[in-house]
């Protein structure tokens, strides 16, 4: 009888708690598409023109898809598309539910979405709600007056004319607030001027946005980014922008609207995020986002304290210290994104890797690095051919950011040299330069004059000279992509850092409890050895920079990937 009961309370905690791998989730149960996904950012204005205007269309992303389908990408993010003033290149929109005439047509997008689709790729839109235009019917409406019903969709405060509320600044510089004539009042705006920041308090925004998203959905897209969603729910009288005390009620409400009616992947963009924040955003529960881009390594090289023009050098242990922290505390409890790279930052192959002798070196390492942990890789247009910061004269820079803190620091007494240096490593266009695709005049991107000057090395670097190349920059992403694909302990197996206190190697271990994946990188250009030759004895190489290693030696910006058994474990691979 006391058998009996031992095995029915075996039963029964088998029915309480079934079993889970070694991320957390239920045996058998299916995981999320996009956990074993990889997704290509496209900024479209960069892209691939078609129409000769210069400017990169929906028609010219849809003439490379074969492109992408052969990379082996699941989901396409698309930067902002819809119609929109370019105040901030399409971060300003003025009609969620139509398509700039720069980019093209709805028509154009619905058949984006069709065509991306048959060749098993899903689109991702990216999705502006804490602001709108200011020539968005919204704010034509509420300016008109303090009675208008539009009116309480923005944020407003009564004042006198250069007596500002309070004291916030934009992140595009200057004050966050502007004089509006026509109501006599302040408007609230955390970037541009001509971004004035919606009141989500209002439950009326929240459902228009609801109805908006939903439309977007039945046209079949496969998911959303949300831009600044962290600071939907600011309390400006009290000066908080981020993390305001009402945001997860609103992005949970957010997501059972819309998100969860769909098989969706949501990614919010959260600045502020901590890994606690984040094991919100992406609860496997699936109440808020797949997951988030959080920022910390991001902004490690830049003075403490600072903005992120003051430069600073990059600490690697803190790096390694930060990398590890993030993959740990999520696992079974949330979900990591992983990039370098994106639209508002600069290359990573310069900002952190040579883009000179070692630029192939480098940046096959800094993919093998990132690539082999646990999360959604995110890699940004021409990330995969090894594209480089560039090196203007200010006047041939277009973004906005850029050009205000130019104007701002001169006027505080900092010298156009000083200036210039945080311009080359940091400014956002070092992103936007349009994708280089041929050695042919204007990087194969348009036949007419690009709307921002193509970088001068595109007879070198360019997808034309990559694709067909076993050793190339691109051949090593396609291979990347392909093993996340092939190897469930990329995307379950639990992270180990290996040697924390080298000052030269990045190395760690995942294991999934069947297989253990090694990653071992000189993240360097000093040749040093790792000391981590024990450690892959009777492991597999799987993919390396270099055509032949030698043994515990990493040579510069060397990466290896091995695999081999669990251990303690007689798992099969």
């Amino acid at each position: 009888m006391i058998e009996k009961n031992r095995t029915e309370d075996k039963i029964e905690k088998s029915k309480a708690e079934p079993e889970k791998n070694a991320s957390g989730e239920t045996l058998g149960s299916k995981a999320p598409w996009w956990k074993n996904s990889v997704i290509y950012q496209i900024y479209p204005r960069s892209f691939q023109d078609s129409n000769k205007d210069g400017i990169g269309d929906i028609q010219g992303i849809i003439s490379r898809l074969d492109y992408l389908e052969d990379l082996g990408i699941d989901a396409v993010w698309l930067s902002p598309v819809y119609r929109s003033p370019q105040d901030d290149n399409g971060y300003d929109i003025s009609d969620y539910q139509d398509i700039d005439p720069v980019f093209g047509t709805l028509k154009d997008m619905e058949e984006l979405i069709e065509k991306a689709g048959e060749r098993g790729i899903r689109i991702v839109m990216d999705l502006v709600l804490n602001h709108t235009s200011d020539e968005h019917p919204w704010f034509c409406e509420a300016k008109k007056g303090r009675e208008n019903p539009f009116h309480d969709y923005y944020v407003w405060r009564d004042g006198v004319e250069g007596e500002l509320p309070n004291d916030m600044r934009a992140c595009f510089g200057g004050p966050a607030w502007q004089w509006e004539p026509e109501t006599g009042q302040y408007y609230f705006h955390q970037f541009s001027v001509k971004q004035p920041d919606l009141n989500w308090d209002n439950p009326q925004v929240r459902r228009e946005i609801y109805n908006m998203i939903s439309w977007w959905m039945d046209k079949g897209v496969g998911g959303f980014r949300l831009d600044v969603i962290d600071q939907i729910a600011k309390e400006p009288d009290m000066g908080i922008t981020n993390n305001g005390p009402r945001l997860h009620e609103y992005i949970r409400e957010l997501s059972r609207e819309t998100f969860q009616k769909g098989d969706l992947i949501t990614v919010g963009e959260a600045w502020g995020a901590t890994p606690e924040l984040a094991r919100l955003y992406s609860n496997p529960d699936g109440s808020e986002f797949s997951m988030v881009f959080q920022f910390e390594h991001i902004g490690l090289d830049q003075e403490e304290d600072g903005e992120k023009w003051d430069l600073a050098p990059l600490p690697f242990k803190k790096l390694k210290s930060v990398m590890k922290k993030w993959q740990t505390e999520l696992h079974g409890c949330g979900w990591n994104s992983l990039f370098w790279d994106n639209h508002d930052l600069p290359r990573i192959v310069s900002r952190w890797g040579n883009d000179g002798e070692y630029r192939v070196e480098s940046a096959k390492m800094l993919a093998a690095l990132l690539h082999g942990m646990q999360g959604t890789p995110y890699i940004y247009q021409g990330e995969e051919l090894g594209m480089t910061n560039v090196r203007y004269e200010i006047e041939e820079y277009r973004d906005i950011e850029t050009l205000n803190m130019y104007r701002e620091r001169l006027e505080k007494g900092f010298s156009k040299k000083e200036i210039m240096e945080s311009v080359y490593a940091k400014s956002r266009d070092n992103a936007r330069t349009p994708m280089q695709w041929s050695k042919e005049d204007q990087a194969g991107f348009t036949e007419g004059t690009a709307w921002i000057k193509v970088n001068p090395n595109y007879p070198e670097i360019n997808a034309e000279s990559q694709v067909k190349d076993p050793r190339s920059i691109y051949s090593f992403y396609k291979q990347l992509i392909k093993l996340r694909k092939e190897y469930p302990v990329f995307a379950d197996g639990r992270f180990e850092m290996l040697a924390e206190e080298s000052e030269n190697i990045f190395a760690y271990a995942r294991d999934d409890g069947e297989c253990r994946l090694l990653v071992v990188c000189n993240f360097f250009e000093e040749p040093v050895k790792c000391g981590l030759a024990g450690e892959w004895e009777g492991m597999e190489l799987l993919l390396g920079n270099y055509p032949d290693p030698q043994g515990d030696l990493m040579r510069p910006y060397e990466a290896r990937m091995y695999l081999g058994k669990a251990r303690n474990s007689s798992g099969h691979i």
